[in-house]
């Protein structure tokens, strides 16, 4: 081939090759989220300066301004290859790994601001930017933004009148079956009884039905035989525990920190445990979001009343940690207004951090309105080294001297880190001097010095034993503290700290600090500001202002959670989304009629179960209908309810149940290793050994953390700790299938069941029956029975070529079985 044509095709490649990587891919929102919260901050605080089109100057040729800017790079090639954070001369400059590229050069990023970057290259580079330019000042519509449904005052629609009124059962489904007859739709068959008590017993408890409960159920023939069923799983503990999960996973609990070192929080299980109890008590929804962001400064009934308030306010306290140095706690503000926004009021307050919200009525004054309320508390840290003591914890007491006396040894006990690590070093340095010779004699004093100091008296030099005494005492003294301090409970909470509201950061850089802006609510959601008299940090004010019923928002999302855990999805279906870039509502009278509903309940969560639950519409069957199908493929309208596979705790606690080992006890402190132990690491990362936290207890009990996910949980789709997980992907990778007949936990179980069948049966038919009893909810066909006997005599054939005792191979050979039914879709999902 000619050279000219070579050259031709290469340059003709190298177009397509940049005209692709320019193209704008269609992010999800998620994306687009993550990169103005962890990404264009730092670009702004960092980088601007250097490589911005507005900025000083534009260094190497490289703006940082756009997507497209980014991609094209600079003099030394492209920024960044999406998907290929190795290969980015951004990632390869930002971590360090060459001396000739080093940015920025005189701050190094912290290792997860790096990490950030890395992951946002992974992603493809998600950027909303199109042009350089920084967005209009005011461009906010606020009159026009007040006419989009979701800042709608709520309704209470009337009831729709429909064709088939033989069908309805409750209101919810006149709503539903109206829009189904106006597309020409039909509501699918009622679910088979048995099927139905297993979807509500796992809808409403995470657990699959015991045989006995589903007998029950077949036998009683009463109208009110499944209202009964659902009053009975309300009433159960195993209730507050599946739905604290779902909470738990949009309010991102976790039981270590997520800094450089993801110091345990030995206290964190205290939050945990109240939400549970919130759900099963049927705490109402306004009061349980009220004692979460002022628990400690409401009324309360008694010294237990208080203490339970104050643990609430651990859903402020429990977001990610970042870095390692306190005056990184405006990363922790940020998070904070950022999961608040997305779990509570449906929107992504977070991206008005750097400037007004490009697509929702989010004001950059709005943001930092809320952020002066948290500025002004007081909030729990781990790691002590790092962080004060006076930060680390609320003591639980209730006399006031009582706990300033803990207060006041927790600020001892933090002032000795630095007092024992001076006493060492001066050991060492005495120790040395004793043993170098002197290399000359002291100066003389003169008469005129000596007079002079004659009044002082000069102590004596202190020696290495000196040093050695005072540590020992310090180190004593330690030791002491923090045994004390392990004798009372403690809470990973919030108090009140100094009041203060807070400045504009220009474009999110803390350094660059613009107006300061009175402390209060968001302003199309009602623009409330603190009182002047107000003399606390406003929390008490935002709880109120939140929770109001006139507030739009906040019933609105409730309600449409508890829907989207009942059908599959939610009427909108992006839950922490309510926004402009969210879905609208497929159903929005519907939705405001329940949420009129949650309200004048007294918001009531279990009576909004009982409305949602009691429907027909709920009761109907998960199979496909080609005609519907063809009309709603996607199932808008509810003709059908959704088939779901178990989450990852529903899968774990389901074996543990039909295996007789699930220990029911709620879960109490995690066994972290002893405060002393970890406090005062340096900075190495608490990496948890998984068998130290092995329990037969619920998962919600398992020790959650954040920089290294639980196994299990990462491979069936567990919630991410770090971030507001509104809805869990549902993925199918070989690996799941694997863990299910090949790990540990499916062994062990599957052996605990075959000896719960051996024990409970002799006879072998009895024994595969009930295995189908426990493990699908149905009687097995006789077919089944059949080859699952053929099955057991080749298995116990092939492992009397084994080592295997002869007396454990009938039982070996029927946990194979057990685990084949452990893999069976049957099991995995709920119709």
């Amino acid at each position: 081939m000619k050279p000219l044509l070579l050259f031709l095709i290469s340059l003709c490649a190298f177009g397509v090759a940049v005209a692709r990587a320019e193209d704008k891919p269609a992010f999800k929102r998620e994306q687009l989220d993550f990169f103005e919260q962890r990404i264009r901050p730092v670009l702004a605080e960092q980088c601007f300066k250097c490589h911005s089109a507005t900025g000083e100057k534009i260094k190497g040729g490289l703006t940082l301004d756009s997507r497209r800017a980014i991609l094209q790079g600079g003099d030394t090639g492209p920024g960044v290859v999406p998907g290929d954070p190795g290969k980015s001369l951004l990632i390869q400059a930002i971590r360090y790994s060459d001396e000739d590229l080093q940015m920025p050069p005189k701050h190094r990023l912290t290792p997860e601001q790096v990490k950030d970057f890395e992951d946002w290259v992974r992603m493809g580079v998600p950027d909303p930017r199109e042009v350089a330019a920084p967005p209009p000042p005011n461009a906010v519509n606020l009159d026009a933004a007040r006419k989009f449904w979701s800042f709608q005052p709520v309704q209470n629609p009337p009831v729709p009148a429909v064709k088939d009124g033989s069908w309805v059962r409750n209101e919810v489904d006149r709503f539903l079956l109206a829009r189904l007859e106006e597309h020409g739709l039909k509501p699918n068959p009622d679910l088979e009884k048995r099927v139905l008590l297993r979807r509500v017993t796992y809808d409403l408890t995470g657990l699959p039905p015991t045989p006995e409960e589903l007998r029950d159920f077949l036998a009683d023939a009463s109208p009110g035989a499944y209202a009964k069923a659902v009053d009975r799983l309300l009433a159960s503990p195993a209730y507050g525990e599946q739905w604290a999960r779902h909470w738990l996973d949009v309010a991102r609990y976790a039981d270590t920190s997520g800094c450089n070192s993801d110091f345990p929080i030995p206290s964190a299980f205290r939050y945990r445990n109240y939400v549970i109890a919130a759900f099963n008590h049927d705490k109402p929804y306004d009061q349980f979001l009220r004692e979460q962001i002022a628990g400690d400064l409401l009324p309360a009934a008694n010294a237990e009343d208080h203490f339970e308030k104050v643990i609430a306010t651990g859903y402020l306290a429990i977001g990610r940690r970042f870095g390692s140095q306190a005056n990184e706690f405006h990363l922790t503000v940020e998070d904070l207004i950022d999961n608040l926004g997305k779990t509570v009021l449906g929107l992504s307050v977070g991206c008005a951090r750097c400037h007004d919200h490009k697509f929702d009525p989010v004001l950059n004054k709005d943001y930092y309105a809320l952020y002066g309320i948290f500025d002004s508390s007081r909030f729990a840290f781990p790691g002590t080294e790092i962080y004060p003591h006076t930060k680390d914890f609320t003591p639980l007491v209730a006399d006031p001297a009582e706990a300033e006396k803990l207060l006041s040894e927790a600020r001892e006990l933090a002032g000795l880190d630095g007092r024992i690590k001076s006493l060492k070093e001066e050991k060492k340095r005495l120790a040395r001097a004793e043993k170098a010779p002197a290399t000359e004699a002291a100066p003389k004093p003169s008469t005129a010095d000596t007079a002079a100091a004659a009044p002082a008296v000069a102590p004596p030099p202190r020696t290495p034993a000196d040093a050695q005494r005072d540590l020992d005492a310090a180190l004593a003294r330690q030791t002491e503290l923090v045994k004390g301090a392990d004798v009372y409970p403690k809470a990973y909470a919030v108090m009140e700290g100094e009041p203060r509201d807070a400045p504009i950061q220009r474009k999110g850089d803390p350094a660059s600090k613009g107006d300061v802006v009175p402390r209060g609510f968001l302003t199309v959601l009602g623009a409330q500001k603190l009182p002047p008299e107000e003399k606390g940090s406003g929390r008490r004010e935002l709880a109120q202002w939140i929770s109001d019923p006139t507030n739009p928002l906040t019933a609105r999302v409730m309600v449409n959670r508890i829907w989207q855990h009942h059908f599959g999805r939610g009427i909108v279906k992006t839950p922490n989304d309510f926004g402009v870039r969210g879905e609208r509502p497929t159903h929005p009278e519907l939705l405001d009629w329940l949420a009129t509903r949650l309200v004048e309940s007294g918001w009531s969560i279990k009576q909004m179960h009982r409305t949602i639950l009691l429907s027909h519409a709920y009761q109907m069957s998960a199979e496909d209908n080609p005609v519907s199908s063809a009309k709603d493929a996607n199932n808008d309208f509810f003709w059908r309810c959704n088939r779901r596979r178990l989450s990852a705790e529903e899968l774990r606690d389901s074996m543990l149940a039909v295996a007789g080992t699930l220990d029911r006890e709620p879960g109490g402190q995690h066994p972290f290793p002893p405060e002393g132990a970890w406090h005062y690491t340096q900075h190495r990362p608490f990496l948890a050994d998984s068998a130290t936290f092995e329990t037969n207890k619920r998962a919600i009990y398992l020790m959650q953390q954040r920089i290294r996910k639980d196994p299990f949980l990462d491979i069936f789709d567990g919630a991410d700790p770090n971030a507001s997980t509104a809805v869990r992907p549902v993925s199918n990778p070989p690996i799941q299938a694997l863990w299910l007949m090949n790990s540990g936990l499916a062994h062990a179980q599957a052996m605990k069941l075959a000896e719960r069948l051996e024990t409970a049966f002799s006879d072998e038919t009895a024994r595969l029956a009930y295995a189908f009893e426990l493990v699908l909810g149905r009687p097995a066909a006789p077919d089944e029975i059949t080859q699952a006997k053929d099955e057991l005599r080749q298995i116990s054939a092939a492992l009397a070529e084994t080592a295997v005792p002869a007396g454990e191979r009938a039982r070996t050979a029927l946990a194979s079985i057990a685990r084949v039914l452990f893999s069976s879709n049957e099991f995995l999902f709920v119709e």
